[in-house]
């Protein structure tokens, strides 16, 4: 199998070097050719509490050419443009809602494998990683895409891998978690485990995922477990991990509160379901990334 991640961020950079690493014939796709450039010289560096490797891996500039397995690890912003193979599955781990219709649209259903992953790792620098925690990837076929392919490539490479047949269900579950921890660690510049020490953002978090979990039940969603809960032990298993919107703030760059707390508005305004807190933080993080 060839596989091709698309984004060299904190995941594209992890699933690429771990892919390669374990035998996968893997390239990293870019959209900038610098980047690219510096990237092709110097390796993918993964850093964990287990020690860190350094991994070669070739990137490409937005054409991986022919491969078997597309795994998008972009931007939300990012999806609709960009341009992907004819003919293989294409799997989005990414954040937020609407991605796996956007590739639909520009695929075709039949080709999208979705879901998420809890893998936690900050991009320290251009192709520098430090992998904070473990984390299971859930996924399914949004139709009919054969899945087997994609998990069996991801195990190989040591990622815990779940299949599911409701990869729509795996998205909400980390939408209305990321609802409440990434707007919240962006707009108070703390890593995910500071939000369960002050009692007062205790409460909002847990507020910002009733209401997600809302929305979700809106649509048809009905969840095993409590999303309070599981976003609270999230937060203590990655307490000193940086979010990726925190990240995005912090290096001055346009943060994904709009495929969060943004999509999470609309549905709800199509449900009529009154959603104010969220709506606080979607405006807070606009204004602040907006200056």
């Amino acid at each position: 199998m060839k596989a091709a991640v698309f984004g060299p961020g904190a995941l594209g950079c992890l699933f690429a070097a771990r892919l390669a690493r374990a035998g996968v014939t893997t390239v990293l796709v870019d959209h900038r050719k610098d980047r690219a450039d510096r990237l092709n010289r110097q390796g993918i560096v993964i850093e964990s509490d287990g020690g860190a490797f350094t991994q070669p891996v070739p990137l490409a500039v937005d054409d991986p050419g022919r491969v078997d397995l597309c795994i998008i690890c972009v931007k939300a912003y990012s999806t609709a443009s960009l341009s992907l193979p004819a003919s293989c599955p294409v799997l989005t781990v990414q954040n937020g809602l609407g991605n796996a219709e956007s590739l639909c649209a520009t695929v075709g259903a039949s080709r999208v494998l979705a879901g998420s992953t809890s893998e936690a790792a900050t991009l320290l620098a251009e192709g520098r990683v430090r992998h904070f925690a473990a984390g299971l990837t859930t996924f399914g076929a949004w139709t009919s895409c054969p899945t087997e392919g994609a998990a069996q490539a991801l195990r190989t490479a040591g990622f815990a891998v779940e299949l599911t047949d409701a990869p729509g269900q795996a998205i909400w579950e980390k939408v209305a978690v990321n609802a409440g921890i990434n707007p919240l660690t962006a707009l108070l510049d703390v890593p995910n485990g500071r939000l369960l020490e002050i009692p007062e953002v205790r409460k909002l978090l847990r507020d910002l995922v009733v209401e997600a979990v809302k929305v979700a039940t809106s649509e048809g969603y009905r969840f095993p477990c409590s999303l309070v809960e599981k976003t609270e032990e999230i937060c203590r298993k990655t307490a000193e991990n940086t979010s990726s919107m925190l990240q995005d703030m912090r290096n001055g760059k346009p943060t994904e509160i709009d495929a969060i707390s943004g999509e999470i508005l609309a549905r709800a305004a199509l449900a009529a379901l009154p959603t104010p807190r969220t709506r606080v933080v979607w405006q807070l993080v606009k204004g602040r990334t907006c200056r």
